[in-house]
């Protein structure tokens, strides 16, 4: 895992689909207009939506672009761009411009982690992104995690000031794409994936019902909102979109993984995971969906082990232990001295320790042990050892236990056993850059043939380009949101049950990891 100012998180790029037609949430349509005369009387405005509606259903002219019509189209000759966005009544006249500029046509995919905010700058005329950039979310000093920004909402001005973290971590994204104002303006469109907690503190609501029982959000599809109204530094009428929620802990980035990974499509069972400051996990083919989420990821970023930390500079990302001296091998973030350890590298540090008989499958140091020196004090920046110690095992377990007992959750449920499984989606940065077999060895990803592991990557700023240019798109997000059965995990006993006694490596049932068992 990288750190998003080093390396923007994981590219759209890498998980990007050709549509086949473009639909953008704006469009351009270029006017030859005709200049009043005595055979030609129109009034202007008049004569615009009428050209407009030629190819397009009903045209909303709003009250301050009819003041700007007249002068415009003299200045130009009555030869006009108009820019349309979508609405849901038809289409909404946003701006006007001089001369043909129906080839300079753009738009945001935006990601917005409860860690890291990618924005990527896309083509509407061919879909291609052009540029992006990636930084850490300003509300983490708010809040690590989003029950503590949640908490830090019910503060007074606390939703205030949550919404403007974000807010300006967006335009500060949006300066680095676009650093002159003119330039950003031209920016006529942006779709948004979020967890949900992250759509309401944008959109200024109120999260806390989030985490109160019955865990109701106040809206999952808020529609199209004009960037004005959320304080995004592009046209101000531009049409944002954000991917629809469908339950707390679920969220518009998991609709868009889906999306992404095409399961809701197949025939074959297929299970997505997405390991993040949440854990959401999502099983099924193209005729049912279930799906189940909840706090997984502060292990993994080192919010909870002893020298953890995010995958920066320094962040020791891959071990390796010699079978034979116990010599350990191990690489940082940058190649510079090490400061700590991340995610990728404690996922390693675990499958080494145990398959060397190190921890036993209870994840318990042997022979006495109390921690690991994973590098030895010469070696590191701070001139100390950094270890990992049976608590950091302890809180590691948590997350991994949780994943698998979510698993298990909905496997009971549906009626499915582990061995119809086919195709295993790892989706976000986890996804991304996690270790497979290091993750099969301590059963936080199953034991499949690893041609059935796909890694998306960013699937949530993929999904956002795919609905930011194709209304086939939206709507299909739309449906598979109805399609999910969420199964809340904050008050179900058989997954509190199932967790406690699933902290086993790499699981309670051996059966289901042959080629670790095998090692």
């Amino acid at each position: 895992m990288s750190s998003p100012k080093e390396n923007p998180v994981i590219l759209a790029e890498q998980v990007q689909t050709t549509l086949a037609i473009l639909e953008p949430l704006t469009r351009k349509v270029f006017l030859s207009l005709t200049a009043p005369s005595p055979l030609d009387n129109r009034a202007d405005v008049d004569q615009v939506r009428q050209m407009l509606e030629r190819s397009c259903d009903f045209v909303k002219v709003p009250l301050a672009l009819m003041r700007k019509i007249p002068g415009i189209c003299r200045e130009a000759h009555w030869q006009v761009t108009a820019i349309l966005a979508e609405s849901n009544n038809g289409w909404d006249l946003i701006d006007i411009e001089p001369g043909d500029t129906t080839q300079k046509q753009f738009g945001l995919a935006i990601d917005i982690g409860t860690t890291t905010v990618v924005v990527y700058l896309v083509d509407l005329c061919n879909g291609k992104v052009l540029s992006h950039a990636a930084d850490y979310n300003d509300q983490i000093i708010l809040g690590e995690d989003i029950l503590n920004r949640i908490r830090h909402a019910a503060e007074p001005g606390g939703l205030a000031r949550l919404q403007n973290a974000v807010v300006e971590t967006l335009n500060r994204l949006i300066n680095r794409l676009c650093p002159l104002p003119r330039d950003a303006e031209k920016i006529t469109a942006a779709a948004i994936g979020a967890n949900t907690t992250m759509i309401h503190l944008l959109l200024g609501l109120d999260p806390a019902s989030i985490c109160r029982a019955p865990y109701t959000p106040i809206v999952n599809n808020p529609g199209l909102i004009p960037a004005g109204e959320i304080g995004l530094d592009i046209h101000p009428l531009a049409p944002v979109y954000c991917l629809p929620s469908i339950g707390s802990y679920l969220g518009g980035d998991v609709i868009g993984g889906i999306l992404v990974s095409g399961m809701h499509k197949q025939p074959d069972v297929s299970l997505f995971v997405d390991i993040g400051t949440n854990g959401e996990i999502v099983m099924g083919n193209e005729e049912w969906l279930v799906a189940c989420a909840g706090a997984a990821g502060p292990a993994l970023e080192g919010g909870v082990t002893s020298f953890g930390m995010r995958a920066e500079p320094g962040a020791v990302d891959h071990v390796s232990i010699d079978p034979k001296t116990g010599q350990v091998h191990y690489t940082t973030v940058a190649d510079m001295p090490a400061r700590g350890i991340c995610g990728s590298g404690l996922v390693d540090t675990l499958a080494e320790l145990f398959l060397d008989g190190i921890i036993d499958r209870n994840a318990h140091f042997q022979k006495g042990r109390e921690e690991y020196v994973v590098v030895p004090a010469q070696e590191t920046a701070s001139g100390e050892d950094i270890v990992v110690t049976q608590i950091d095992i302890n809180n590691f377990m948590a997350t991994k236990g949780a994943v698998n007992a979510a698993t298990d959750l909905l496997m009971e449920n549906v009626g499915c056993a582990w061995q119809e499984m086919k195709h295993f989606y790892a989706a976000g940065a986890f996804g991304q850059y996690l270790p497979i077999e290091s993750a099969i060895t301590i059963g936080l990803y199953p034991d499949l043939p690893r041609s059935a592991i796909v890694r998306l990557g960013n699937s949530s700023g993929e999904a956002a380009r795919q609905v930011l240019l194709s209304r086939p798109k939206r709507l299909e997000a739309e449906a598979i949101a109805a399609k999910v059965t969420y199964f809340e995990l904050n008050a179900n006993n058989a997954f509190m049950e199932k967790f406690s006694g699933s902290k086993f490596l790499p699981h309670t049932d051996l059966a289901r990891y042959p080629s670790v068992k095998r090692r």
